[in-house]
C-alpha cells in the first residue's frame, strides 16, 4: 500500500517541482483558498496559539496574521517540493546569507558546530547552507512513515550535500563523529513542543512557562561544540535572507539550560517581528503554566 501510494503521487509531486514560479505561486493561491476557507486545517489549533502568544492584539489583527500565515505556509510547502528539481544558481538566488564569514569563522575552531533554528519562514531551504561550508551537514529529522517517501527525501538532501538522520540517530552520529575526528554542523530545529516528563526543563516562551528543547545544549556541552543561531527572514514572495548569530564557543562555561533559554528568546524576537512566518499549526503550547 506504501509503494503504491508513493507511485501515484510521486508524479504530482514532480509536475509541482517544475512549474516556473510565477505559476508555482499562483498554483499556490488555489491551495490557500481550499485550506484556510474550505478545510480549514488545523484552523482551531492556529486560532489558540496566536491567542496565546498574542494576546496584545486584537482579534482583528490575529486573524489579519492568521491570514497571512495560511498563505506562507501554502507558499512553503510548495517550495519544499520545488526542491525536488530547483537548481543550484536558483536556491542560491532566493536563499541568501549575509554574513557566511561569521560561521566560516567559527569553522577555524576545529570544533563541531550545533546549528540552532526555528520552524519559521523557509527553514527547509537552509539546506542550501551546505553550498557553502567545508564541514559536513547533518540535517536533523523525524523519520517519515513511508519509507519511499522517506528515501525520497533523503535523495533530495544529498543534492545539497546534506546528511540526513533520524532524531534517534542522532547521538550515536554525533558521538561517531567525536570519535573519529569528522567535524560536522548539526542543524536543530528545537523550537517546538517536547514530550513532558519529570526531568522536563520549563522556561518562558512568548510569555507562557512552557517545556522547551535542551538536548542540543546538552549535546554541545558533553561534546564540546560551538552553538550558532541561524534567523531567516522573508524578504518576500520566494526570496528570504539568513543571517547567522553567535551563541557560544564555550558551552561546557555556560550554566545548565541558559543556551536553550538563549535560543528560545531569539525565536520569540523572530516571532515578534513578524508573527505571520511561524509554524503555528503545531501545539507548541499543549503543556503550558500561565506566568
Amino acid at each position: 500500500m506504501q509503494l503504491l501510494f508513493y507511485i501515484l503521487i510521486y508524479p504530482i509531486l514532480w509536475l509541482i517541482s517544475i512549474l516556473p514560479f510565477p505559476l508555482l505561486y499562483m498554483f499556490s493561491d488555489g491551495v490557500y483558498l481550499l485550506v484556510y476557507y474550505i478545510i480549514g486545517y488545523r484552523k482551531k489549533v492556529v486560532r489558540e496559539n496566536l491567542s496565546l502568544a498574542l494576546p496584545h492584539l486584537s482579534d482583528k489583527e490575529r486573524i489579519v496574521i492568521e491570514k497571512k500565515f495560511y498563505s506562507h505556509m501554502c507558499d512553503m510547502f510548495l517550495e519544499m517540493i520545488k526542491t525536488m528539481s530547483i537548481s543550484k544558481e536558483e536556491i542560491q538566488k532566493r536563499y541568501t546569507f549575509t554574513n557566511l564569514d561569521l560561521y566560516l569563522e567559527m569553522e577555524k575552531q576545529n570544533k563541531s558546530i550545533a546549528l540552532l533554528c526555528a520552524h519559521y519562514a523557509s527553514y527547509e531551504w537552509a539546506v542550501s547552507m551546505n553550498y557553502h561550508i567545508n564541514f559536513t551537514g547533518y540535517g536533523i529529522y523525524k523519520k517519515i512513515a513511508n519509507k519511499h517517501f522517506d528515501k525520497l527525501v533523503h535523495t533530495i538532501r544529498s543534492r545539497f550535500k546534506a546528511v540526513l538522520i533520524t532524531t534517534k540517530e542522532t547521538v550515536s552520529t554525533i558521538e561517531n563523529c567525536k570519535k573519529t575526528g569528522e567535524l560536522g554542523v548539526y542543524g536543530f530545529a528545537s523550537d517546538q513542543s517536547p514530550k513532558s516528563h519529570k526531568g522536563t526543563h520549563w522556561a518562558t516562551f512568548m510569555g507562557i512557562e512552557t517545556p522547551i528543547h535542551v538536548g542540543a545544549e546538552l549535546l554541545a556541552k558533553r561534546l564540546d561544540m560551538n552553538v550558532i543561531f541561524l534567523k531567516t527572514k522573508k524578504v518576500k514572495r520566494g526570496y528570504y535572507e539568513a543571517t547567522f548569530e553567535h551563541l557560544v564557543d564555550n558551552p561546557k562555561e555556560v550554566p545548565n539550560f541558559e543556551i536553550s533559554e538563549m535560543f528560545m528568546k531569539k525565536v520569540e524576537q523572530q516571532i515578534l517581528e513578524a508573527p505571520e512566518y511561524y509554524l503555528w499549526t503545531h501545539k507548541r503550547w499543549k503543556h503550558k503554566k500561565q506566568v
